[in-house]
């Protein structure tokens, strides 16, 4: 059996010891603090009993039972998370049987044999890009096997072939054999008791709220029962943070034992390719379900939503120039670390899954070949794959509220639909992807060269791209260094182009980097330079008119409104996030007063956009007619001491709307600019 062949890793084996040393650590401190409660709660009851023995009145009764009643209070905290159980969701799943997918099954029982580990209690189908092991948790699952359910997605299915589906399911049965999944599935319930004590406290403050409201009598003991729970939870949410980093090391300690697992049954190969291309097949999906959600309105939906997903990624890959073998798009790590400039190396502690450079990376140096059979695409494995797919496509829909009878949208329709979309929102192949992660910087256009000193291929050649792609890692680090060095991001150390740094060292970094970034703009923006003086020469040869200026001074002058729409959206969405916590009544209307000055701004805004002609087109149906009941309306928000949900969210959703318009504004004048230059260059 393949299990016994994998040997643990010290690195494995050490993050086990630290997750099975927090679990003795939580369990030591909950019964000292259990035993505390009953303590606490003996007295309470002991006291209360006392008083109303020695002074039988009706005030002494009620003073008797709310002491009592402090003891028991804590100690029904303590041990509520006993009666909690975790059910997972399986509404969107479909379940199947060795008589509905029989090559399947007998697929799972050959990597089941072969890694040796136990056959799924259930397989179920999900619509998404996803497999997964998952069960019903509870206290008592710590104590009682639980068995396991596999769901694999029909839209993962349909962007693999055989191998690869039998790469990432062996991935999954590689959990169901490991020997610390038990130690994996106590650190995941502690997690989940210390959680239910911190959080999950909904029914337990309307038993609080509830006694409290009995008796005006049981109020001060509540209020100190508060007070001690106060406590309680102060320190778990110490023992949370030491049981969850240990989990979440463990866990990634157990994705790479899982994919080695996978690597002795079907060779490396086939997951290294699976993992790679996961994230063009779901954008490739999450396309298609954008897609149709701006159609709710027209009442459009999809027969085959995976033959669409499986087009959507045929048709990115080949403007990505990604290569396609054995029907699928190859997706190489060089090419994803291409876009990737960023010298910043940190081990985020709180992941659950490493990244899939480091498991590819892993995957690789197993060398593990397997011989295999033929090419052939996973989704062949089904019974009917179509009809499969039909019915999946289905359900995916059927939870959606339409306002009448739904059609159909034949597949060729999508697909010219999907391509005009594509060459709406996006820029002529010939500036190599250079206007699709910058904005032209502003710069003044009389200060420009009169002649250009390079052609079009050196002006837009990777090179230029790469100052693209290092400007934006050294902003991205930036960031995070600073909220690193500020105590934001909770690291004592963090590697740096190779060297190694101390938080306190991190502001003299940002200095550091500020300045590199600050000569990389300035060199994107010489090129920039070049680019106008370039075209303007084009369009002189062509005895064209001087449109290229106004193009660009046009977008400049946006820069800076956009600028400042953006940030009245930011202070509009930070200033209502008091409705989301507990906040006095008197000052809910104090912040709402601040809010209509954003919102009368915004609604001038709004009102600019939706008479304007250059943004019909933008604006649907459905956003025109929500936008314009809110502009002309003045809603209230709260009244008699209470949110008017629906009008909060008539709030929000114009916001967004907002948001999206000064976005699209922006996309649509560099997009002429764009336009207009590969004109120049056509003539």
């Amino acid at each position: 059996m393949i299990q016994n062949t994998v040997t643990l890793s010290s690195e494995f084996k050490s993050q086990a010891t630290r997750a099975i040393l927090s679990i003795i650590l939580f369990i030591f401190t909950y019964v000292v603090l259990v035993i505390l409660a009953l303590g606490l709660t003996a007295l309470c009851v002991y006291g209360g009993i006392m008083l109303i023995i020695t002074y039988p009145r009706l005030i002494t009764i009620l003073l008797g039972a709310g002491l009592a009643s402090l003891g028991i209070l804590v100690l029904i905290f303590m041990v509520k998370f006993v009666t909690k159980s975790h059910k997972a969701d399986r509404s969107h799943l479909t379940e199947i049987t060795k008589s509905d997918e029989p090559e399947l099954f007998n697929m799972i029982q050959q990597i089941v044999d072969q890694v040796g580990t136990s056959f799924p209690k259930r397989v179920y189908l999900s619509g998404e890009v996803n497999a997964s092991v998952f069960y019903d948790s509870s206290f008592w699952s710590m104590f009682f096997p639980v068995k396991k359910n596999l769901q694999i997605g029909l839209a993962l299915i349909n962007t693999l072939t055989l191998d690869e589906l039998r790469g990432v399911l062996a991935h999954e049965f590689g959990h169901f054999s490991q020997r610390t999944m038990k130690v994996g599935s106590y650190a995941y319930n502690v997690n989940q008791v210390i959680y239910n004590m911190l959080y999950d406290n909904e029914s337990y403050d309307g038993l609080i709220q509830s006694w409290a409201s009995v008796s005006g009598y049981f109020v001060p003991f509540v209020q100190g029962a508060l007070k001690i729970i106060m406590g309680i939870q102060w320190v778990l949410s110490k023992i949370y943070g030491v049981v969850n980093i240990s989990y979440m090391g463990l866990s990634r300690q157990m994705e790479f034992h899982a994919d080695e697992i996978a690597a002795h049954v079907t060779g490396y190969a086939p997951l290294r390719n699976a993992l790679l291309r996961l994230e063009l097949a779901d954008y490739s999906y999450n396309t298609v379900l954008n897609y149709y959600g701006d159609k709710v309105g027209d009442k459009i939906t999809s027969e085959n939503l995976y033959k669409e997903q499986a087009y959507v990624m045929q048709f990115t890959a080949s403007e990505t120039q990604a290569p396609i073998v054995n029907g699928f798009p190859q997706v190489t790590l060089d090419e994803q670390k291409k876009f990737n400039k960023s010298r910043l190396v940190i081990k985020d502690q709180w992941a659950s899954h490493p990244s899939t450079e480091e498991r590819v990376e892993r995957l690789e140096k197993t060398n593990i070949e397997v011989q295999t059979g033929p090419p052939r695409p996973a989704i062949t494995i089904l019974k009917d794959p179509e009809a499969t797919q039909k019915r999946l496509t289905e359900k995916l829909f059927s939870v959606v509220q339409y306002a009448g009878p739904t059609v159909h949208q034949p597949f060729d329709v999508f697909m010219d639909s999907f391509q005009a979309e594509q060459v709406k929102n996006s820029f002529d192949k010939r500036f190599n992807g250079y206007y699709d992660r910058k904005n032209p910087i502003k710069f003044d256009l009389n200060k420009a060269k009169k002649e250009a000193s390079v052609d079009v291929s050196a002006l837009f050649a990777d090179e230029k791209l790469d100052m693209v792609f290092t400007s934006n890692a050294l902003q991205n680090d930036i960031e995070t260094i600073t909220q690193i060095a500020t105590g934001a991001y909770p690291m004592k150390t963090f590697d740096y182009d190779g060297k190694k740094y101390k938080k306190a060292d991190g502001f003299a970094l940002v200095k550091e980097l500020k300045l590199e970034q600050e000569q990389v703009d300035e060199a994107i923006k010489q090129n920039d330079m070049e680019i106008y003086t370039f075209f303007r020469q084009r369009e002189s040869a062509a005895g064209s008119d001087r449109k290229l200026a106004g193009l660009y001074s046009d977008i400049f002058a946006y820069d800076e409104a956009g600028d400042e729409r953006v940030k009245l959206y930011s202070e509009l969405i930070n200033a209502t996030q008091f409705v989301s916590t507990t906040t006095p009544f008197d000052v809910i209307d104090m912040n709402f007063k601040a809010v209509k000055k954003l919102e009368d701004k915004m609604k001038a805004y709004l009102g600019e956009f939706l008479n304007d002609p250059q943004y019909t087109n933008e604006i649907s149906t459905e956003m025109r007619e929500t936008l314009e009941a809110y502009v002309e309306k003045d809603l209230i928000y709260f009244l008699n001491e209470q949110y008017l949900d629906s009008n909060l969210q008539k709030l929000f959703q114009a916001a967004n709307y907002f948001y999206y318009l000064v976005s699209r504004a922006y996309f649509l004048r560099k997009k002429a600019l764009v336009d207009y230059q590969a004109a120049l260059l056509d003539k």
